[in-house]
């Protein structure tokens, strides 16, 4: 990992361990690298979108991805993920039944934010149910490099994912639970009241030195996310 990820768009993280910020949007990906697999996290907002992350990474690493890991079930990071056939694909549990009920309201909010209305109902019709559901913590090594899959609880949706990177420093994908560039959305299937709680559990994964990855925005810190924490906390009334 070593040419080529910063002329391709790729903020490298740590060893083996990089994410990109879609245009748009602002989505988050991320790719995990080891020696014998690698791990995507989250798709992007359509099957070209997909296809192109599929490609680059690809070429970047010239060996296929053997994982997705979906944070949430919002169009904006899933449905990119038919663009990788062939990958196991893991979600939180739940995540399956919310996409098998929420198709044809993923494709008008996806309409409703600018993507082409006929992409968007290409990408719904060939969405893809993880096959994995994970309802605590899932570890997967990827040859040399281990990757701990949690569900700290709801908040942003009630099937949220984070994935853990461990190392120096641990790189820890926090999905849409946590947002940098612009305020936490919370709607019509968030779990408001129950969101600081989950962000407590996400410090208490990654800890004071890991690097926070929001789904939308610049990597941020643990004093950051603990200030959201409490943003959230105030605007819900919750303690």
């Amino acid at each position: 990992m070593e040419h080529g990820w910063e002329e391709a768009r790729w903020e490298r993280l740590a060893t083996g361990c990089a994410r990109r910020r879609l245009p748009g949007l602002d989505a988050t990906v991320g790719v995990v690298v080891g020696t014998d697999g690698m791990l995507v996290v989250d798709t992007g907002s359509t099957l070209a979108e997909g296809a192109a992350l599929r490609r680059d990474l690809h070429a970047l690493t010239g060996r296929p991805a053997t994982h997705v890991a979906l944070t949430h079930g919002h169009f904006d990071h899933v449905f990119g993920t038919a663009a990788f056939s062939g990958v196991e694909v893991i979600g939180a549990r739940g995540l399956g039944q919310y996409l098998r009920r929420n198709r044809d309201e993923l494709c008008a909010d996806a309409v409703r934010h600018g993507v082409d209305p006929e992409q968007a109902a290409v990408a719904a019709d060939a969405l893809v149910q993880p096959r994995t559901e994970v309802g605590d913590r899932l570890e997967i090594d990827l040859g040399g490099r281990p990757v701990v899959l949690a569900r700290p609880g709801p908040g942003h949706t009630g099937h949220d994912l984070v994935v853990l990177v461990p190392g120096t420093p641990p790189v820890l994908f926090c999905g849409d639970l946590v947002e940098e560039s612009g305020p936490p959305q919370d709607g019509w299937d968030a779990e408001p009241r129950q969101w600081p709680a989950t962000l407590d559990a996400l410090l208490e994964l990654g800890g004071e030195t890991a690097l926070y990855v929001p789904g939308h925005g610049a990597t941020v810190d643990a004093r950051f996310v603990r200030a959201q924490r409490e943003e959230l906390a105030r605007r819900f009334g919750v303690p």
